[in-house]
């Protein structure tokens, strides 16, 4: 800021003083320390949180006499976004608020820059008036623009004829799809999926379109429809990157390839199939900066936490989580392994693919074009002396008895099933041809799970329904306190604090709003888990080839919450809601 000299500086100060804001003690005392550390005031004052940026800005803009917003709260129509281009407004700080009697109207962090203000209306063609944000402010609103698509149309205004034109001047493909167009347009598409948190993305051929859809918080959501004609080459680039065939269009091909989003490495899983009007391209986004990777942090919490951790600290056997693709049974294994991890264990895994790289883990990466497949690769591993031994996924009847066999030779293993809960693990392992006596010796833990899309901040409460109420009252009565005396007691056993008393008339539930940040009220997911501890009893039942339901019913007689029941439990203390639980667990007990 232009303002902000020293005396500048000075007079903002003692603005925020004389309206009492700051503490001018405080001040005085930061004012003593910088004249012996010569670090620069300004800094020092907001580094102690004596001042905010915000403080400051809005300072500033009442000495100069201008106008001052705070955008840090404000959601944008996107019809106000679209005056000034993303590229423009983000390389200058500079975003716009509307048009008012035929002026621009925009916000920016320094009014007096009469360059940037001149510059702005030379791009427009209109005056600009400008008032005064924060960078927190400008930064809140640059968010907002996830719409951004800019790159995308740039490819779309090539043409049909132009098109035609570039394939007939050369008929080196190559040459065509690294045109900037096409290149920009599935740079735009990576960075808004980034951005959205989403982990994939699906380029879907139609037979007079081409849709785009990204799946958000496990949720597919349609984000634009292109013109047919830009899929041959918007396809072809992604083949290239991924060092696919770019001729081959009969045959699914599936590559992999890293992009910078900003200052994020993300790693892309391409997969590309023939479908009836062209080929399909889904890209996995795997952001290796977007999971914290505790255990607790994802939603496991009270009893099936504590059967996990004890299972952890056993010197052998096996930990298996199970659930549909996409529900963060590698993840959990992750947090599990970073747990657990120390320089006194050898630590192997074999994955497919490698998802999070982490420091300490011997990772292998199975190719099975090189005849590395998780069978093969855990007989080596077996000789590398490991201590804990995580499989991606138990997919034969040979990798699942290489698995047991570490279990038993004094390992501890970790690995994945595709089944519907954790008691589906144990009947799938049977049929896989491992013997009831050796899985009933080995099993340690089996864990079911599935993810369900937090509630966002910006939330509302409301009162259950009759049909709510009853739903949960047969899900979850039998657990939750049925005195004020056992609240403290329930709420610690279950892991959730403040659970309502059982048989309630109705239960407070909440709903988030939805905004730019939070589409639908949701912002983020978390597990829906069940852990079965397979004890003497279990072993009985799976000795005696017991179904899965019998196992289950067992489990539940000894206090394992599943999966259905802790997502009621989630809904009542305001984690996620009663439809999200409906939604991926309906087909459970």
């Amino acid at each position: 800021m232009a303002l902000l000299t020293k005396d500048g500086l000075d007079r903002v100060i003692q603005l925020l003083i004389s309206e009492g804001l700051v503490d001018q003690a405080a001040v005085q005392a930061v004012q003593e320390e910088v004249e012996r550390t010569h670090k620069p005031l300004l800094e020092t004052l907001t580094t102690k949180k004596i001042v905010t940026n915000e403080m400051i800005q809005h300072a500033t803009a009442v000495i100069m006499g201008v106008p001052y917003v705070d955008l840090k709260n404000v959601e944008m129509e996107q019809e106000v976004l679209e005056l000034l281009s993303f590229e423009v407004a983000e390389r200058s700080m500079v975003v716009p608020l509307g048009e008012s009697n035929g002026q621009l109207v925009v916000a920016m962090l320094d009014v007096g820059n009469v360059q940037a203000v001149d510059y702005l209306a030379t791009l427009t063609g209109r005056p600009v008036r400008a008032v005064m944000a924060s960078s927190e402010g400008i930064q809140a609103v640059l968010k907002q623009y996830k719409g951004d698509f800019t790159g995308v149309e740039q490819a779309v205004k090539a043409t049909d004829e132009e098109v035609a034109q570039r394939q007939a001047a050369s008929s080196n493909v190559k040459t065509i799809t690294q045109d900037s167009p096409n290149s920009k347009a599935l740079t735009s598409i990576l960075d808004f999926a980034v951005r959205s948190k989403a982990s994939d993305v699906h380029i879907e051929p139609l037979e007079n379109a081409l849709v785009i859809r990204c799946r958000i918080d496990g949720v597919l959501r349609r984000v634009m429809e292109l013109p047919k004609t830009i899929e041959p080459a918007l396809v072809s680039r992604v083949k290239i990157l991924a060092n696919l065939k770019i001729d081959e269009h009969r045959i699914p091909q599936d590559g992999q390839f890293a992009v910078m989003v900003g200052d994020k490495e993300v790693d892309l899983r391409i997969a590309i199939s023939p479908v009836v009007w062209g080929e399909q391209v889904v890209i996995r986004l795997l952001d290796k900066s977007g999971t914290t990777m505790e255990i607790e942090g994802m939603g496991m919490t009270g009893r099936a936490l504590r059967t996990v951790l004890a299972g952890l600290k056993r010197p052998n056997g096996m930990i298996l989580t199970s659930g549909p693709t996409g529900s963060g049974k590698s993840t959990t294994l992750y947090a599990l392994i970073k747990r657990i991890k120390s320089e006194r264990i050898n630590i192997v895994t074999l994955e497919d693919p490698v998802e999070y790289k982490m420091d300490g883990v011997n990772q292998i990466q199975v190719n099975v074009d090189a005849g590395l497949t998780f069978a093969s690769g855990l007989r080596s591993i077996l000789r590398q002396d490991p201590d804990v031994v995580m499989v991606g996924e138990i997919r034969d009847s040979e990798t699942a008895n290489l698995a047991v066999q570490a279990s038993l030779t004094g390992h501890l293993v970790f690995s994945t099933l595709h089944t519907n809960s954790a008691a589906g693990i144990l009947p799938r392992l049977l049929d896989m041809g491992i013997e009831p006596f050796l899985l009933a010796s080995t099993l340690n833990v089996v864990i079911g799970q599935r993810l369900v899309r937090r509630v966002a901040q910006k939330r509302t409460t409301f009162q259950s329904t009759e049909m709510q109420t009853e739903e949960i009252n047969e899900i979850v009565g039998g657990l939750l306190p049925k005195s004020p005396e056992e609240v403290a007691s329930v709420s610690e056993d279950l892991g959730y604090a403040g659970l309502p008393l059982a048989n309630q008339a109705s239960y407070t539930l909440v709903k988030g709003m939805d905004d730019q940040d939070s589409p639908g009220g949701y912002a983020g997911r978390a597990g829906l888990y069940e852990a079965i501890d397979v004890d003497e009893d279990i072993q009985k039942l799976i000795v005696s080839h017991a179904t899965s339901a019998e196992v289950m019913r067992l489990a539940r007689e000894k206090g394992t919450v599943t999966m259905r029941q802790d997502g009621m439990l989630k809904a009542l203390s305001g984690i996620t809601t009663m439809e999200e639980v409906d939604r991926v667990a309906s087909d459970l007990a």
